[in-house]
């Protein structure tokens, strides 16, 4: 869990995840992307796909930002051979960290044997790089949570990841139920598809046990610290 009390600006980007929009991917974007995940001590950053890899590990290069990127992006549909592939294609173009979508379809229909096979696939191609599953909450129940978080943690998936931020966002139960399905789990918590106001709606779910927030708006939460502190929201730095 994040200590926010310890946080500073400077510290707080390893928190967040930056992202560029799908519909928004162009070659200058994603530079300028990288440039600000850089600037903002950002954990990774995020493209919709590997083909925009090579790109993000050129901007990066020699420093700890990760590179990387969704797979089957966003709706999960593909067979699990095609995101083995991918997985295996994006780790090779410089992937550090890799996000997969979850077959929506697959865990509303409980087909176990498909979504357990396409996250050991998503594991195995993936090697030492980060495995984030997004299980895309605002398509699914409660149950329908707790079913794919269960397996998540039996095939080692690092972080569970509540949304690929292109639809509408995770609500505060809904995190909370995955937060509970994971317990005792090393599943990490990661939070996406964080809505207005976003600020004060990142800080809440990090309060909440979140472990990394992903989000295009980055700079704007980050920039908000203070902001956060002074009405209450956020503890006062201890150091």
């Amino acid at each position: 869990m994040v200590d926010l009390s310890k946080m500073t600006k400077e510290t707080m980007g390893k928190v967040f995840d930056y992202a560029i929009l799908p519909k928004d991917t162009t070659e200058q974007k994603v530079r300028d992307g990288a440039k600000e995940a850089i600037k903002w001590n950002c954990a990774a950053m995020y493209v919709s796909s590997s083909f925009w890899i090579p790109t993000v590990v050129e901007e990066l290069a020699g420093t700890d930002v990760l590179p990387a990127c969704g797979i089957n992006f966003a709706w999960g549909s593909g067979s699990p051979a095609v995101k083995e592939f991918e997985t295996a294609e994006a780790v090779k173009l410089g992937a550090k960290s890799v996000d997969l979508s979850v077959n929506v379809g697959a865990v509303k229909d409980r087909k176990t044997d498909v979504v357990r096979d396409e996250l050991k696939r998503f594991k195995g191609a993936a090697g030492s790089a980060l495995t984030k599953g997004i299980i895309e909450m605002c398509f699914l129940s409660d149950d329908d949570i707790k079913f794919v978080c269960e397996l998540l943690a039996e095939c080692n998936i690092d972080y569970m990841k509540t949304a690929t931020g292109q639809f509408e966002g995770p609500s505060m139960n809904q995190f909370l139920v995955a937060k509970e399905a994971l317990k005792g789990t090393p599943v990490k918590l990661k939070v996406s598809g964080v809505k207005y106001p976003r600020p004060q709606n990142a800080y809440a779910f990090l309060l909440a046990g979140a472990d990394l927030i992903g989000t295009r708006a980055a700079p704007e939460i980050i920039g908000a610290l203070d902001q956060m502190r002074a009405i209450g929201l956020v503890p006062a730095y201890k150091g």
